[in-house]
Parts: C-alpha cells; sequence; structure tokens
C-alpha cells in the first residue's frame, strides 16, 4: 500500500499511476471514481482507456440550489469517452442528513461515514461512490472493481473493492488499500 504523506489533490496523478499500476498487475477493468468537476475523471480517462470508468458526481444542488457543479461540456466529454456519468445524492448523506439538519439528530448513515472516515475522508468516498455506481448499474456486485476517493479535490485514495447496493451496504467488502493518505498529522517513519 502506498501511503501519501497529507490528503489532498497532489497526490492525483501519483495516485493514478498507482492505479494504473495495478490494473495492469490484477487485470481489474472497472473502475469508479468520484469527480465533482470532471478533472480527475478525465485524468482516468486519459491514462486508463481499456477501462471502464464509472464517474460519480454530486447531486444537482449540493453545492448551491439548482446548480450542477460538473459543466455540461465535461459531461459529454465524459460520455463520449465512454464513461458513466452519475449524478445522485449521497449514499451516505441524504435523507439522514436533512434530517439531522433539521432536528439535530444523527442518522445510521453519518455514523458509518464519520466510522469510515477514521481510514481517512478519501476512504468513506471511495466506498461511497462504490455503492452509488452500483445503485446506478455502473459496476457489477460480483466484480471487484478499483474505487477512487479524495479528501476535497482531486484523488489521494484507491481502494480495490466489491461493491453493492446500498440496501445490501453490509455486503461491500474492501478487497485491498492500493493508497491513501496518512490520517494521524504524523510524520511516516
Amino acid at each position: 500500500m502506498k501511503v501519501f504523506t497529507k490528503p489532498g489533490s497532489e497526490n492525483t496523478n501519483a495516485l493514478v499511476g498507482v492505479v494504473k499500476a495495478k490494473i495492469q498487475s490484477t487485470g481489474i477493468s472497472h473502475v469508479i471514481v468520484a469527480s465533482s468537476t470532471g478533472f480527475t475523471a478525465l485524468k482516468l480517462v486519459e491514462a486508463l482507456p481499456d477501462c471502464s470508468i464509472a464517474v460519480v458526481t454530486l447531486c444537482t444542488g449540493a453545492k448551491e440550489p439548482n446548480v450542477q457543479v460538473m459543466a455540461p461540456e465535461v459531461r459529454e466529454q465524459l460520455t463520449s469517452a465512454g464513461c458513466h456519468v452519475i449524478t445522485a445524492a449521497h449514499a451516505m448523506g441524504g435523507i439522514g442528513r436533512a434530517v439531522n439538519k433539521k432536528f439535530s439528530s444523527i442518522q445510521v448513515d453519518e455514523i458509518i461515514a464519520q466510522t469510515l472516515k477514521l481510514f481517512g475522508q478519501g476512504t468513506k468516498v471511495a466506498v461511497e461512490v462504490a455503492i452509488m455506481a452500483a445503485d446506478a448499474g455502473a459496476v457489477r456486485t460480483d466484480q471487484l472493481a478499483i474505487s477512487i476517493g479524495g479528501s476535497s479535490r482531486g484523488a489521494d485514495t484507491a481502494l480495490v473493492i466489491k461493491p453493492d447496493n446500498t440496501y445490501n451496504f453490509f455486503n461491500v467488502k474492501i478487497d485491498e488499500i492500493i493508497c491513501k493518505p496518512g490520517v494521524s498529522g504524523l510524520p511516516q517513519q
């Protein structure tokens, strides 16, 4: 496993290289990537032309009411490249987040999300987008995939994962952590 010294977009290029090497050594051909603007997804399209790529972007209104973060021309570029672009509410933050905002009450999905964040924000995101891609039918639930997430912008975490649907959440299996940032804030030894 590769451990980056800190989270963030500065790891995106190195992550793409590590993922490409993992694909070459394993033959996994399905990649899932969280990509709000399409920046990370376009890097993967360029580096992995023979892979099936599912791009999971934020739902409309996630940042600003009635606004989609991914520009239509970027979505078209990804779709033209053969990507399955998925726009949906977060699997671990849809209705539960609304209940929390309204009633200040923590929901089960938020507890799961916070637990996954013990491994880093990117790990939570990578698991979440794998579920969302399975829910959209963009990846199979009986095959391994590589799922990629990040800590705000860019990508810093990649997992070999067996995705499953939201209603079968506990059937999701993380087979391997390919790379992630250290999360302790302490120097790596």
